[in-house]
């Protein structure tokens, strides 16, 4: 499982739709992505590791699963 909401609301204390905001997406993907439904895009992870002020694989570690759907 990825840390975006443990880094989220323990760095920041971003709401979901303001991180959203912050980053150029909608509430519901910030949601998927903390959910584990959605893989965001390498483009994407960087603005969420910017904004948290913190590395992607902060983020998102290396020995996570993939989303649910996605093969490797």
């Amino acid at each position: 499982m990825n840390r975006l909401r443990q880094l989220r609301t323990e760095r920041t204390r971003l709401t979901q739709a303001q991180l959203a905001d912050l980053v150029g997406v909608t509430r519901q993907t910030i949601n998927a992505i903390e959910g584990g439904d959605y893989a965001p895009s390498v483009y994407l992870a960087l603005d969420l590791a910017r904004v948290l002020s913190c590395t992607v694989e902060d983020l998102f570690p290396a020995t996570q699963e993939a989303p649910h759907g996605i093969h490797a």
